[in-house]
């Protein structure tokens, strides 16, 4: 192993001793949630005991936090955040969050095209709520076909069939956030009552 590695290795110990004093949880009871004996995770925080996957990942799904956090080396000094992009159905999602579970948060790009796709709605469990950063989302729910131009927001039940695209086929860019079902967000937009209100 290189020296890298081993600063890596070695500081996989103290967060994760910090990590467990942070939630107030003990040894015993971390044992009992991970399987892990409670000898093994004391020697594991201490660096007595070398970090391997097995051990790391029932020890990431109790925290509720990515392998990465456990094991990656702190970047001190650079506040670059390093996204990795993903290609899907034409489109680029780049994660903007990278906790499991909740809702996850992502830009989304929709590329310039010479003539606007035609729209294929599909369905799927959870719950969006996006919002338009620049250009002309077209944005077909159901049986309605809106157009959204930078600065407005739809929310909506993704179990209703749904399409997102340009609605001009210039490039669209737009944040989504994405959550299980239930999970509704509760945005104000404008102070102001509605229509009609007092």
């Amino acid at each position: 192993m290189d020296r890298e590695t081993d600063d890596v290795l070695d500081a996989v110990g103290p967060r994760l001793r910090a990590l467990r004093r942070d939630r107030g949880i003990t040894l015993a009871a971390l044992a009992a949630t991970t399987g892990v004996s409670e000898s093994t995770l004391s020697r594991l925080e201490s660096g007595q005991r070398r970090a391997t996957l097995e051990l790391l990942l029932p020890l990431a799904r109790t925290y509720d936090v990515p392998l990465d956090d456990l094991v990656g080396a702190p970047r001190t000094g650079d506040p670059r955040i390093h996204l990795k992009p993903i290609e899907r159905f034409g489109m680029t999602f780049i994660p903007l969050s990278r906790r499991p579970g909740g809702v996850h948060a992502f830009k989304m790009i929709i590329p310039a095209r010479p003539q606007p796709l035609e729209p294929t709605p599909q369905t799927h469990e959870g719950f969006e709520w996006l919002y338009v950063l620049n250009g002309r989302l077209r944005l077909v729910l159901g049986e309605r076909d809106l157009t959204l131009p930078p600065g407005e927001a739809a929310e909506f039940d993704t179990s209703l069939p749904h399409w997102l695209g340009s609605a001009d086929g210039g490039a669209v860019e737009l944040l989504i956030l994405f959550g299980l079902q239930g999970l509704r967000l509760h945005v104000r937009a404008d102070p102001r009552p509605p229509h009609g209100g007092s």
